[in-house]
């Protein structure tokens, strides 16, 4: 679609409304990949539409993307973000309870969502016949849904249990939080998504309605549909069910600032679990920060398949561990690289954790080779390509990239700079980022839960 086109639809379609709220404008138009694009929209109440036009099958992936996650939880209010992820699938003013998911289903659709640190989505994949449906069901429940006493209750006891399940009952679960508790002091990050239980119990109908009232409003959101459809009768059905809401004041954003970590901090507990485990957490850039593409290929390096250096040091050579992985938070903000180590019956974190320094020290101060670099921004290149094979694994790389980053053009930026990727970037971030002081390092060994 060329730019004179989109403007004529818009201005097409602009002819038929009278609410500034729901006047369209066209932002930008990118391209994605060698033959698709992006096309760019703003509702006047702010409302973002990312459309990608892909007619390879008859569906459609719908994601609305809110910029609010757990990071927006106040002290005593943690869990708030993601409780409301599950009280968006009650009642609202014209559907009943349960009436949103059958009348999907019956559609021949799923949807599902997600709540994080700095975001929370909604997405449904449907033919693409039921377009105008999914359009009108979720611009309902952006804007209509019934919060009582009984369906907050109600959640309430879900999220409960889900913590008991996924945190308390959950050695994994409780080893990640402790590691974000530990590392982050005042930092938004260093609290649970799900919330501390106390905090939980205690929500209110009243927390409920302003959290709906400030963050689940047009100029919060952003949805993305990419599929098979026509953009003019997309952008017309938008209008027509988003155009008479409201944009609300969404509170600035001011997280407490963190204090920079200047010595390692260990803390050692007893699980119900066979044998010892071992976390460490690096502090680690933001997802939008120039260093992070290069980290990503250092822990790629260091765990990416059973080639990597330490899936060899601790799964096959040594044979200390049953399992070993790392991560790089993807965070609006900066956060941890996250290593996790479970050792084989009789075999201990400290011995784990000597070769995990052998390796990270190895990184710091030899360049690593051309064929092993090439090996891992091929895999990196793999995933990114998988990611994309979808019309929902567009849409939502799409607003992954618009949320975090603010422009979903960074997407293939992204895959640029690991394709460009030099052995002395990784070599630099190693150094810069691998440092004892910079890390949080976490023991579990078995026993009754009692602190070691």
């Amino acid at each position: 679609m060329s730019d004179s086109t989109a403007t004529e639809i818009v201005r097409r379609l602009n002819r038929a409304v009278r609410s500034k709220s729901a006047r369209l404008r066209l932002a930008s138009r990118v391209p994605f990949g060698e033959r698709l694009q992006v096309c760019r929209y703003i509702l006047g109440n702010g409302l973002k539409v990312m459309l990608l036009v892909d007619h390879s099958a008859p569906v459609v992936s719908y994601h609305t993307w809110f910029r609010v996650g757990s990071r927006n939880d106040r002290p005593g209010k943690t869990g708030l973000a993601h409780l409301f992820e599950h009280l968006m699938f009650n009642e609202t003013k014209n559907l009943p309870a349960g009436v949103f998911d059958r009348t999907l289903e019956a559609a021949g659709g799923e949807s599902n969502a997600a709540t994080w640190v700095d975001w929370t989505y909604y997405y449904a994949n449907i033919p693409a016949s039921e377009l105008a449906l999914i359009v009108s069901l979720e611009a309902d429940r952006m804007a209509n849904l019934v919060l009582r006493s009984a369906q907050v209750e109600s959640e309430k006891q879900v999220v409960a249990n889900e913590r008991r399940y996924r945190v308390e009952d959950d050695v994994e679960g409780t080893v990640s939080e402790l590691l974000y508790a530990t590392a982050f002091k005042r930092h938004p990050y260093g609290q649970p998504t799900v919330g501390w239980m106390a905090d939980i119990e205690g929500f209110s109908v009243k927390d409920c309605r302003n959290f709906y009232r400030t963050y689940y409003s047009p100029n919060n959101a952003t949805l993305i549909l990419a599929g098979d459809f026509d953009q003019q009768t997309a952008l017309g059905l938008i209008q027509e069910h988003y155009g008479r809401q409201k944009a609300a004041r969404i509170p600035r954003y001011r997280p407490a600032v963190e204090a920079g970590q200047r010595s390692e901090r260990r803390l050692a507990i007893r699980r119900s679990t066979p044998s010892q485990r071992l976390l460490l957490g690096f502090r680690a850039p933001a997802f939008s920060d120039s260093d992070y593409p290069a980290l990503v290929v250092a822990n790629e390096i260091l765990f990416g398949g059973r080639s990597s250096r330490l899936y060899r040091r601790l799964i096959r050579d040594n044979e200390l561990a049953v399992d070993a992985r790392g991560s790089v938070a993807p965070f609006c903000e900066p956060g941890l690289l996250e290593i996790w180590v479970v050792l084989r019956q009789g075999k201990t974190a400290p011995q784990a954790l000597r070769v995990v320094d052998r390796e990270l020290e190895r990184l710091c101060a030899e360049s690593v080779g051309k064929r092993e670099l090439e090996k891992v921004i091929n895999r990196l290149d793999l995933a990114f390509l998988q990611g994309l094979e979808s019309a929902s694994g567009k849409a939502e790389r799409i607003g992954f990239y618009e949320t975090v980053m603010g422009d979903a053009r960074s997407l293939f930026a992204r895959r640029q700079a690991f394709s460009a990727m030099r052995p002395e970037e990784v070599q630099r971030v190693a150094r810069r980022y691998f440092r004892k002081k910079n890390r949080t390092v976490i023991t579990v060994e078995p026993g009754d839960g009692e602190l070691a």
